[in-house]
């Protein structure tokens, strides 16, 4: 048996190896993604593990099912790279990783929220101008915050748990009330959990459904002195209403971990470049935004767990088992 595993990065690597080991199981790395240009390089092994932001083009679904694969396991949370359908054409079953470390994201929308509330981030930036003043910049204590959540599955529960845990009010909207979280939560609609939290955090999947979920009407139900928290996927936000009412001062700012065009520039050093988002651009003029490149999943044990559930997954189908993280 034989599993292939793309888009791997170096710290990646050491459990990869210990997985192997450990399984009794051949896997080889390699840093490219699946395209159309790249799938033919499949061929000969059993098990496919992806890792990858841009869309695995329609043409590769037959590639793969003449190669004889079974399966593809992304080792990230997000699936919508995928086209599920042309999977499940081409006898592939999908498997994704849907809670490698609910805690890795929950704890950056805490420190994304900290830092909006103490302004740190104009204070970092007054200071490398040597402008040491604080007048106007009251900070507020979390304790004394509402903070709404939408989206209270593995990761907003654990998000709300945190700040629950620090003395807010919790607020939360999502399709399914969780009664494992009645005490720490109160359900309410979204429109009354943008109208009434100091602090949303966006903890949604990324389908049909929840595209642009944060539009201009959305945003101009939140309070002026609200901040937005992005963790889940960028286009779940309106970047372009964003931008207009933190222009507009609609809003008091906006902690991004992921933004919509984000495989273009995330990642990536372009140190002495022209960016290539003019949203991005737009955005870090912004002194009331924090922008951090994608790293919510980015601790020690999310990417031990990422790596070892999704080969875990291929292992269990290309022995005939039922995975129970399997999407389609």
């Amino acid at each position: 048996m034989k599993i292939l595993m793309l888009s791997v990065r170096d710290d990646e690597e050491n459990a990869i190896k210990e997985w192997s080991q450990r399984k009794g199981v051949q896997v080889d790395t390699v840093k490219w993604d699946l395209h159309e240009d790249t799938a033919d390089k499949i061929q000969g092994y059993d098990g496919l593990v992806i890792q990858q932001r841009s869309k695995v083009e329609a043409s590769v679904y037959p590639i793969l099912r003449k190669a004889g694969l079974k399966q593809i396991s992304t080792r990230t949370a997000g699936f919508d790279m995928i086209d599920l359908e042309a999977a499940r054409e081409n006898g592939l079953q999908v498997t994704n990783v849907p809670a490698y470390s609910p805690r890795s994201v929950a704890e950056l929308a805490l420190t994304h929220t900290m830092r909006l509330i103490r302004n740190l981030e104009i204070f970092d930036q007054r200071m490398e101008k040597q402008d040491y003043r604080w007048n106007g910049l009251q900070a507020k204590e979390i304790h004394s915050l509402t903070i709404g959540i939408i989206g209270a599955g593995r990761i907003g529960a654990t998000t709300a748990r945190l700040f629950k845990a620090l003395g807010a009010e919790v607020i939360a909207n999502d399709l399914k009330e969780r009664t494992d979280l009645k005490d720490v939560v109160t359900y309410k609609s979204k429109e009354e959990v943008l109208a009434e939290a100091d602090v949303i955090c966006l903890h949604v999947d990324l389908n049909e459904t929840s595209y642009n979920l944060i539009d201009e009407e959305a945003l101009s139900l939140m309070k002026p002195t609200a901040f937005i928290v992005n963790e889940c996927r960028g286009p779940v936000i309106d970047t372009d209403a964003l931008i207009q009412a933190l222009d507009q001062k609609r809003i008091a700012g906006a902690a991004l971990d992921t933004l919509t065009g984000e495989e273009n520039f995330f990642n990536f050093d372009l140190q002495g470049k022209k960016l290539p988002s003019e949203q991005l651009i737009r955005l870090r003029e912004m002194d009331n935004v924090i922008i951090t490149p994608h790293i919510g999943f980015y601790t020690n044990i999310a990417v031990k767990n990422m790596v070892d559930i999704s080969l875990d997954d291929v292992l269990a189908i290309l022995n005939g088992k039922y995975s129970v993280h399997q999407v389609s």
